[in-house]
């Protein structure tokens, strides 16, 4: 073969073994391309042992082109080598991933629980009405929780709280706490009139489950001292909190009743919202369903805390914010709301 003909042949085997190495998609591949373009049975080898063959005078025209050749194909296949190993790490890297993500791969979105929700409700209905949120500890002295709301020792009003006691300190002292009236006894030791607070919280009773009750619960109490405050006041404030959360329709209506630490009490209930007062089986056809009690604080309970109870006068209420979730969703059962099921929670 003459000069011009292994010129010719070296750029034809540089652009073939370009196009072969572009198209290695695996690094088998593009190994597989530089042996049949690069390697010693390669056809740019068969140029190089024909070179002795032409001319000395031509022989370095010929060097140049196959060098070049040469050349080519190796930085082409380096740059193409580099590629298919970062695609290759980056695919490992995919495949060895570990997967921590809480829950795996089917994520939901939480959301809160239905108490809470109402819970939180409850207490932006009352900071609208011109209260502060208050709070009290879960384990609580008898003297709060009792005592200073007129619950002397020995009171039978005593047996209808089912005390769960604590053992520390002199027996039957600590307990418990079974309603969240004791805020209102803390509040009022530690703040002078006017005072107007709600205080929503966990509390606790030997009762034996049901549908409507529970060990552990939720209430919501209120109190508000002030001068001049009537029963009046305290009629108008319940019936606003009700038209607030279950709007103008539902009615509220007061029943006479009892508690220590008030005088006079009263249970209030309000209008069924499923039946709306027509009478059905959650209202056991009455067309109403009691949420709590309430009265006027009694003098006792003022002179217990250092209030004067010829100055000021005032009221206090309290239901629980657990019946009122089963109100206002229509859940049968009050350990539904507590057994962690998710299909029942996801519902809310």
């Amino acid at each position: 073969m003459s000069a011009a003909d292994l010129v010719a042949r070296a750029e034809s085997v540089a652009r073939e073994g370009a196009e072969a190495i572009a198209a290695a998609g695996s690094l088998d591949a593009l190994a597989d391309a530089e042996r049949r373009y690069l390697g010693r049975s390669s056809p740019l080898h068969e140029v190089r042992e024909a070179i002795k063959t032409v001319e000395p005078a031509a022989r370095a025209e010929v060097g140049r082109a196959l060098s070049a050749a040469r050349a080519r194909l190796e930085e082409l296949a380096a740059g193409r080598r580099t590629e298919l190993e970062a695609r290759a790490r980056a695919a490992s890297l995919v495949a060895e991933r570990l997967d921590l993500t809480v829950g795996g791969r089917d994520y939901r979105r939480g959301h809160l629980h239905p108490v809470t929700r109402i819970w939180r409700e409850l207490e932006d209905v009352f900071v609208g009405l011109g209260y502060r949120v208050a709070e009290g500890p879960e384990v609580e002295l008898d003297w709060y929780n009792f005592e200073a709301l007129n619950f002397p020792p020995g009171h039978p009003a005593r047996a209808m709280q089912d005390t769960l006691y604590v053992r520390l300190g002199e027996p039957e002292q600590v307990l418990l706490r079974t309603h969240t009236s004791p805020v209102q006894v803390r509040v009022m030791e530690a703040q002078r009139p006017p005072i107007y607070v709600v205080a929503p919280g966990r509390v606790f009773r030997r009762d034996t489950l049901d549908a409507r009750h529970s060990p552990v619960f939720h209430q919501i109490e209120g109190l508000a001292v002030d001068e001049g405050i009537t029963l009046g006041d305290l009629l108008g404030t319940i019936e606003s909190f009700v038209h607030a959360l279950f709007g103008r329709d539902v009615r509220a209506r007061f029943l006479p009743s009892f508690f220590p630490f008030t005088e006079p009490s009263c249970e209030f209930a309000m209008t069924c919202v499923f039946c709306e007062g027509s009478g059905c089986a959650v209202c056991s056809r009455t067309g109403w369903v009691e949420l709590g009690g309430a009265g006027m604080v009694d003098p006792n309970v003022f002179e217990a805390v250092g209030v004067d109870p010829e100055r000021y006068t005032g009221f206090a209420f309290g239901f629980g914010i657990d019946r009122l979730v089963q109100l206002l969703y229509g859940v049968d059962h009050v350990k539904h709301l507590w057994d962690g099921d998710v299909r029942f929670l996801r519902q809310f």
